[in-house]
């Protein structure tokens, strides 16, 4: 058959089964991956006796990255269920809406987004509506929880009394043999793609993310809820001397210059379990203070990536 008119049997007559029969071919010659497009994600009963929460998966899309001055031009939010085994079951209908800002989207954005002005004229995004919708979730995730979170915080302080976690930095890819930690990458990684930088589609692609079982045998919302539910630690170094910064910024100290209502210094955060070695590290190394006590607080999921501390 000649190579025009096989493409068209391919194209005119391959159901998805007979698609899948030779994607599933191609791999198993180890010369291919296959990529599929990530489809309606699947619900599945929890064994009985199971504890469920509600989670929901959070994105915006704005007109620029400074919560201060940007704004907020889209907004979505899929719901699903979970258990205290780290396991999705239901997927919920999802939230999305569009909102005019009241500047007009820059073309850079339009590139990035697919989001044109003529696509958010006139269009609002009610806070009650989304306060309402967020009322039951026990957790909200988003993949970069440190941008989304203080957007969504500004946009109605019904964000400010959940719990947060991120996807992104709470789940222990590397150890899971990652090399990298954005959600297009980690989808293909784990053989799918989705229609990226619209919001629904990224909470859809990162529902999918966490509720996949991993190399070790765990499921990355597993990763997720572990990481969420331990406390941690930002230390601040005030006053420590400028000769020694170097030394701070190797061990992982950044440095906060913003007029945030925070100490100008450098700071780290820390888990729970290795505070004691980090005020040991700055009374020998930084201070050589052996009662030396900096300032702390200890940080949960209800604070955590909204930098309020």
């Amino acid at each position: 058959m000649p190579e025009s008119a096989q493409h068209r049997a391919v194209s005119d007559d391959a159901n998805p089964a007979e698609l899948e029969r030779m994607a599933q071919a191609l791999e198993a010659s180890g010369r291919y991956r296959v990529l599929r497009k990530l489809d309606a994600l699947p619900s599945r009963p929890a064994p009985e006796g199971q504890m469920l929460r509600q989670g929901i998966i959070l994105d915006v899309e704005t007109t620029g990255v400074d919560p201060a001055w940007d704004e907020i031009i889209e907004i979505a939010m899929v719901p699903f269920t979970y258990g205290t085994d780290g396991e999705v079951y239901e997927v919920l209908p999802p939230f999305q809406a569009l909102r005019q800002p009241s500047k007009p989207i820059s073309a850079e954005i339009t590139r990035i987004t697919g989001i044109t002005n003529q696509m958010v004229a006139g269009k609002v995004i009610d806070a009650r509506d989304v306060a309402a919708f967020i009322a039951p979730a026990n957790l909200i995730i988003a993949h970069n929880a440190g941008f989304d979170r203080k957007f969504a915080e500004r946009f109605t302080e019904a964000f400010t009394a959940k719990a947060w976690a991120c996807s992104m930095r709470e789940v222990a890819w590397a150890e899971e043999g990652f090399e990298g930690v954005k959600l297009a990458y980690l989808a293909a990684s784990c053989g799918y793609f989705y229609e990226k930088h619209r919001a629904t589609s990224d909470c859809e692609a990162t529902l999918e993310l966490l509720r996949r079982r991993l190399g070790t045998g765990r499921t990355a919302l597993d990763h997720l809820l572990e990481s969420a539910r331990k406390p941690s630690w930002r230390i601040w170094a005030e006053n420590s001397p400028f000769d020694l910064k170097d030394l701070l910024k190797a061990r992982g100290y950044r440095w906060n210059g913003e007029p945030n209502g925070l100490p100008k210094s450098w700071y780290v955060d820390v888990p729970d379990d290795t505070r004691e070695a980090e005020l040991e590290f700055l009374r020998a190394e930084i201070y050589r203070a052996p009662d030396f006590t900096p300032l702390m607080k200890r940080i949960t999921a209800f604070e955590r990536h909204s930098g309020r501390y």
